[in-house]
C-alpha cells in the first residue's frame, strides 16, 4: 500500500506542473519566447510529452500494485481498471503523437498550426518579416511587395513558392532585390504605416489587395464581420480541455463550427456598396499611388480572390479595380489567371483558403510579363 500511496503523491506533483505548462495562461503565466503569440515551442512540447509519460508511469504502477497485487479489491473494480489504464495509455499515446502533428489554419487559430508555424514559417528578418536579410544591395533595382498574409504565404511551407520569391528568381538577383513586407492580418491602413516605416526607397512597388482590406474602415462606420469565436459551442469546462489538449484541439478544428467564409461574403457585399465606406477606403488606397507618384515609383496591383468564388470577388471589388484603372494603375487580377484550376488545387488546404503554390507560381510569372525590366530605373 505505501507503494500506491507514493505513487499518489508524485502523482500530485505531476499534476501541478501539468498544470504550469499545459494551462500558464490560468496561473497567469507566458511563456515568451520569440514569436511566441503565432509559433508553439519544441523543448515545450517535449517537456509536456514527459510530465504525461511519467503520469502514466505512475498509473501504471498504481494499477499494479494497488489492483493486481490487492486481493481485497472488488472484481468490478478490478474490471473497471483494466478498461480505463489501457484507455489511458492509448490517450497518452495520442496525445504526445499530435504534438508533432502540424497543419496550416486559416486564422493560426489552432495548436498545430502553431506547430506549422515554428516549422515552416522561418526565415523571419530583423524587421518581422518572413524574409531574408538583403545585404548585398549596392546598384541593384528594389522591388517592395507590400501585402497581407497572400504576400506573406501564409500555409506555403517553402518561400521560394511565394509569387514575389517566384518574381525574383526570374528578375535575377544580380540585378533586383525583391522585399517581401507581407504580414499577416494586416489591412490597407497597416500597409501603408509600415512602407512608410521601412525606409527603403524602392524601382518599383507590387501592392497586394484582398478583399477583407477594408475592414477598418468598415469599423470606423460601426460594421464588423461575423466572427467566430473557437470553442464557443462547447460547454465551459471543456473548453479549456480543447484549446490546450493537442489531440482534442486537432480534432475540434477538423469539424465545421460556424467558420466558414460565407459569412464574410456577406459582409464585403455590404461594406463595398456603402458609398461612405467605400470613399473612405479609396482615400486609403491613394495613398499608395501618391506615394509612388512623388518617389516617381511605377505601382503594381495584385488582387487575389475569394478562391471558391471567383465571380463574387469580382462583383465586390470591382470599385478598387476601377479606381486603380481610372488612375493609370495596372490590375492583376488573380481570379482571370486560375480559372481552369480545380478549386481545391487553388488553396493550400483543406482548413486554409490561402492561395497555393499552383497559384502563387502563375501570379509571379504574369508579374514578370507585365513589368518591363529595362524601364526601371534605379532610385539613389
Amino acid at each position: 500500500m505505501s507503494k500506491v500511496i507514493s505513487s499518489l503523491f508524485r502523482l500530485a506533483l505531476l499534476g501541478f506542473l501539468i498544470v504550469f505548462v499545459y494551462f500558464p495562461d490560468r496561473l497567469k503565466i507566458t511563456f515568451q519566447y520569440p514569436h511566441y503569440t503565432i509559433f508553439d515551442n519544441a523543448y515545450i512540447r517535449v517537456a509536456k510529452a514527459f510530465l504525461l509519460v511519467l503520469v502514466l508511469i505512475e498509473v501504471l504502477r498504481i494499477f499494479y500494485y494497488g489492483i493486481i497485487k490487492n486481493a481485497r479489491v472488488p472484481k468490478w473494480l478490478g474490471n473497471a481498471a483494466t478498461l480505463l489504464v489501457p484507455l489511458l495509455g492509448l490517450l497518452v499515446v495520442l496525445e504526445i503523437s499530435f504534438m508533432f502533428v502540424s497543419q496550416s489554419h486559416e486564422g493560426g487559430l489552432t495548436l498545430a498550426s502553431h506547430i506549422w508555424f515554428e516549422r515552416y514559417w522561418p526565415p523571419v528578418n530583423a524587421a518581422g518579416y518572413r524574409d531574408v536579410e538583403h545585404t548585398d544591395t549596392t546598384g541593384k533595382k528594389k522591388i517592395l511587395v507590400v501585402g497581407d498574409s497572400y504576400t506573406a504565404g501564409h500555409g506555403l511551407k517553402k518561400v521560394e513558392e511565394r509569387y514575389s520569391n517566384v518574381l525574383a528568381q526570374k528578375l535575377g538577383a544580380q540585378t533586383y532585390i525583391v522585399y517581401n513586407l507581407g504580414v499577416s492580418g494586416s489591412d490597407t491602413r497597416d500597409e501603408y504605416d509600415r512602407l512608410q516605416k521601412f525606409g527603403v526607397k524602392p524601382d518599383l512597388m507590387v501592392l497586394q489587395y484582398f478583399p477583407n482590406d477594408i475592414e477598418k474602415v468598415a469599423r470606423d462606420f460601426g460594421v464588423f464581420p461575423a466572427v467566430f469565436q473557437p470553442f464557443s459551442d462547447l460547454p465551459g469546462p471543456l473548453r479549456i480541455l480543447f484549446k490546450n489538449s493537442y489531440l482534442l484541439n486537432y480534432v475540434y478544428w477538423q469539424l465545421p463550427h460556424g467558420s466558414g467564409v460565407a459569412p464574410f461574403e456577406d459582409y464585403a457585399k455590404k461594406v463595398y456598396t456603402d458609398p461612405k465606406i467605400m470613399n473612405s477606403h479609396l482615400s486609403d488606397l491613394s495613398k499608395f499611388m501618391t506615394y509612388c507618384q512623388v518617389n516617381k515609383i511605377p505601382l503594381y496591383v495584385v488582387l487575389f480572390p475569394f478562391s471558391h468564388n471567383l465571380e463574387k470577388t469580382t462583383t465586390y471589388t470591382r470599385p478598387v479595380v476601377d479606381f486603380f484603372r481610372r488612375n493609370n494603375v495596372p490590375v492583376l487580377e488573380v481570379g482571370t489567371l486560375i480559372k481552369d484550376i480545380d478549386p481545391d488545387d487553388r488553396i493550400v488546404g483543406r482548413n486554409d483558403f490561402h492561395a497555393s503554390a499552383i497559384v502563387n507560381q502563375r501570379v509571379g510569372e504574369a508579374l514578370f510579363q507585365r513589368i518591363k525590366p529595362q524601364t526601371l530605373v534605379v532610385n539613389q
